[in-house]
Parts: structure tokens; C-alpha cells; sequence
């Protein structure tokens, strides 16, 4: 049995940070793991910028209320759940993604968590286990499953390196640069169609 592992920001939804960043204008939190591959670093970074600010869970999950899934996601993810078994692995928070997975028609999601002060001052983040991505794939291939996976940045090349097949999807042009063997989609139709057929093997 196949299991379609995906990223859920910048394949399904618009990057969190990015739009926080937009939303405040705090250009330094426009950094994503696909500059900085070490994602403890990038979170200190991030948890160090917004303590300067002032800037708590409050305010960031005002600005994911107004987040939408990206243009044909939903109908994307709906259609590929008819054929297979879909796990979105994120390294984004359950504070974060309620929302989001409302939007997307409540997909299981397996992510991290945020450690929150009682004033909302966000203290630290939690990883679900370490390498979170690779350890989830490692782990559905343990008790049986083949797994295709697909994302986006850096973060995601230990999980598409593991499984049977991977894809990268609406990516930088040096992750293409560095992963040639892997194919690169913009649209969700031709992305679909290489996920099928690899199902069909």
C-alpha cells in the first residue's frame, strides 16, 4: 500500500512566515527553510525577531484566519485522496494550522507544537521527534507502507530521498539545480498525474 507524504507550505498553502512578514512588515522573518536548512536555527531566529517586536500567537494566527489555501489545493488534495492515502508532514505548529486544515477539508496532518506563555508570548517550539519528516516516512515504510513524497525546500530532500518516488513542487531553482533527479511541477494537474502514475506502478 502507497502513502503520498506532502509539505503543507508553499505546496498547499501559502508560506506562513512569508505572510506574517508581508502582514508586518518585518522583512528578517521572510526567511524560510529554504535559506536555512537548520530549522532549530530558523525558529530561534524567528522566536528572537517576534520577542523584539512585541509580537505574540495572537497576532500571527489573526493573520492565518486570512490565509486561503492556494489557487486549486483543495480540489488537488480531494482528488488525490480518492486514489490514495495522504499524510501532509509539517514542520509547522498546531497553533498554526487549524485553520488551514479547516480550509483544505481537515487532511491528517502530523506536525509540531509551540510552547506559548499565558500572555501569548510564544517561548520555544517542540519537534514531534527528531527529523521529523525523515523519521514519519521511516516509520510508515516500517510497518508496510511505500511512501511518494514531494515539498518544496530543503527541509523536505531526507523524506523524497527515502521514498520510493519524489517530487519537488513550485521550488527555488537551486533546489532543482542540486536535486536534477527529481521532477519539478507549478501546476497541481501535471503534479497529479506524476503522483498517479506512480501509484500505478
Amino acid at each position: 500500500m502507497d502513502v503520498v507524504c506532502l509539505d503543507l507550505e508553499g505546496v498547499l498553502v501559502p508560506e506562513i512566515w512569508i505572510t506574517f512578514a508581508e502582514h508586518t512588515g518585518i522583512e528578517e522573518l521572510k526567511r524560510t527553510t529554504r535559506d536555512e536548512p537548520d530549522y532549530d536555527k530558523l525558529m530561534q531566529y524567528r522566536i528572537n525577531i517576534l520577542n523584539e517586536h512585541g509580537l505574540g500567537l495572537k497576532e500571527i494566527q489573526e493573520v492565518i484566519e486570512g490565509i486561503d489555501p492556494l489557487d486549486g489545493a483543495k480540489e488537488f488534495l480531494e482528488k488525490l485522496k480518492e486514489i490514495t492515502q495522504v499524510i501532509i508532514i509539517s514542520d509547522t505548529f498546531t497553533q498554526f494550522a487549524k485553520p488551514l486544515m479547516k480550509k483544505l477539508g481537515y487532511p491528517t496532518l502530523f506536525c509540531n507544537s509551540l510552547e506559548v506563555a499565558e500572555d501569548g508570548k510564544i517561548l520555544s517550539h517542540k519537534m514531534r521527534c527528531e527529523k521529523s519528516k525523515l523519521s514519519t516516512v521511516k516509520a510508515l515504510q516500517s510497518v508496510g507502507f511505500e511512501t511518494i513524497a514531494a515539498g518544496d525546500s530543503y527541509n523536505d530532500i531526507d523524506m523524497i530521498l527515502a521514498s520510493k518516488a519524489g517530487f519537488l513542487f513550485r521550488t527555488t531553482d537551486q533546489l532543482k539545480k542540486d536535486y536534477p533527479q527529481y521532477e519539478a511541477f507549478e501546476d497541481y494537474d501535471s503534479f497529479f498525474e506524476a503522483i498517479k502514475k506512480e501509484l500505478d506502478k
